[in-house]
């Protein structure tokens, strides 16, 4: 009988930590890869974007922890990028291939179809996740995307000047807005965001340390779990 509890249980882990990997178009006609960890087609969604020169396997660990809050994620390769985690980035590989643009802007296309994607599975609004220049894509998005819920941003920042501002571009975004950083990138981090209202955001630093981007979640991150904790308790206040 015990045999079959653990069974039973190895089992239920087994499919609620299940990854599949998906492909979708972007609006210029490139294939976009994705990894989905679902553990309930009925639970929302979290799109998970990665940094620059990264691919979906920034999320490799964070997803299994994130889906365990409620959640399905959806990691995403974006054409910018690259390898991270052993896992290559097979949308930038075929941007590279196949002549398409793969400059940070063009990254935001891949964003809209992986919400399309998601759209088709589920009625629940998304909630965006972005680190280093995809957290600021996702800021952008978010802001006239009415099926986004919320914004998860770690390192968002001033990638795209002179040609676009993130600070003027959030100004008058009404969602909530949940932002992670280094110790040292705080105060860059405040002055990129001062336009959205204190209202809608959630501003985390440690006392020190601290990695860019969702790095910081990773186990080798020393301080990993207080960054955990602030995002917890981002959770439980936008359910």
């Amino acid at each position: 009988m015990r045999f079959v509890y653990v069974l039973m249980f190895s089992i239920l882990f087994f499919v609620c930590e299940a990854q599949e990997k998906v492909t979708f178009v972007a609006a210029d006609g490139l294939q976009i890869t994705a990894d989905l960890y679902e553990s309930n087609k009925d639970k929302p969604y979290i799109l998970l974007f990665h940094q620059a020169g990264y691919s979906r396997g920034e999320y490799r660990q964070s997803a299994e922890k994130i889906i365990k809050f409620g959640y399905n994620c959806l990691a995403v390769d974006l054409r910018a990028g690259g390898e991270v985690n052993y896992i290559q980035n097979h949308t930038a590989l075929l941007a590279i291939q196949q002549g398409y643009p793969a400059d940070y802007l063009s990254s935001q296309q891949d964003i809209v179809a992986a919400i399309e994607w998601v759209k088709e599975r589920s009625d629940e609004s998304v909630i965006l996740f972005g680190s280093s220049f995809s957290a600021s894509l996702c800021l952008i998005v978010a802001k006239n995307n009415p099926d986004v819920k919320a914004v998860i941003a770690f390192s968002p920042g001033e990638f795209f000047e002179p040609g676009l501002t993130i600070q003027t571009e959030l100004s008058n975004l009404n969602k909530p807005v949940f932002a992670a950083s280094s110790k040292r990138e705080n105060t860059y981090v405040n002055k990129v965001l001062k336009s959205v209202s204190l209202k809608n955001k959630t501003i985390f630093t440690p006392e020190k340390g601290g990695e860019h981007g969702s790095k910081s979640l990773w186990k080798s991150n020393p301080n990993n779990q207080e960054y955990w904790l602030a995002l917890t308790m981002f959770f439980s206040k936008i359910r």
